[in-house]
Parts: C-alpha cells; sequence; structure tokens
C-alpha cells in the first residue's frame, strides 16, 4: 500500500506537517518496504489558491491509497474521493511513526473534509 503523508522535510524522520495542500513536502512511503518518492510541495505552498487539489493530484498521479495528514479542506478532500484515496486527520509525530500507526489501526478514515480551507 502506497500511503501519503504531508512532510515539514523530505525524510521519514520529519515531523508530519498539518497542513495537507500547503505543506513543505509529501512523501508517499510504501507501507511494507518503506520506501519513499519524495514531493516537492514548495510551489503549492505559497498558491493563491487550488494548493490542495493540485497537491492531491500529485499523490494520485504516484498511485496513493492513503493520505496521512493535520487537515483536510474541502476542495482536497472532494478530489480525493475522485481518486479513490483516503483521508485520515489529526495525525502527528513523524512521518515514520505516521506510518506504523496507520498500520496499527490508530488512525480512521474522514468521510467529509474535517476544515474549511486553510491558509496557514
Amino acid at each position: 500500500m502506497k500511503i501519503a503523508v504531508t512532510s515539514k522535510g523530505n525524510t521519514l524522520d520529519s515531523e508530519v506537517d498539518p497542513r495537507f495542500g500547503r505543506a513543505e513536502y509529501i512523501l508517499v512511503v510504501d507501507s511494507e518496504t518503506f520506501e519513499v518518492s519524495v514531493i516537492d510541495n514548495s510551489e503549492n505552498k505559497n498558491a493563491f489558491k487550488g494548493a490542495g487539489i493540485q497537491a492531491a493530484s500529485k499523490i494520485s498521479e504516484l498511485k496513493s491509497d492513503v493520505l496521512l495528514t493535520g487537515y483536510c479542506g474541502p476542495n482536497a478532500f472532494t478530489t480525493l474521493e475522485a481518486a479513490g484515496i483516503k483521508a485520515c486527520d489529526n495525525v502527528s509525530g513523524t512521518v515514520r511513526q505516521a506510518v506504523e500507526d496507520f498500520k496499527n489501526g490508530k488512525y480512521s478514515f474522514l468521510d467529509a473534509p474535517n476544515a474549511e480551507g486553510q491558509w496557514t
């Protein structure tokens, strides 16, 4: 399974970034091998609008199954849902710990966006 995790850095030991569309990086982690594909999300970080939609499109291109993040706004949620990507919110700690916690059943999937559009 491929798990996308919003991150403040580009390694498994980086802290989870609570923002989705405006995260510094998004790491796509293979849940079995812990191989990582890094998405540099800097072009979306300061985007006027559409950051969540663009980020959702990028993780869809990498065939992600799940997104682990802090907050997921309505436009990003709709785009993720259309791509068949399930999202979990209120994720914290390191990327590695977030993936382990997900595998151990700590997080549940969102059935609706949990936040209005974010500018932070």
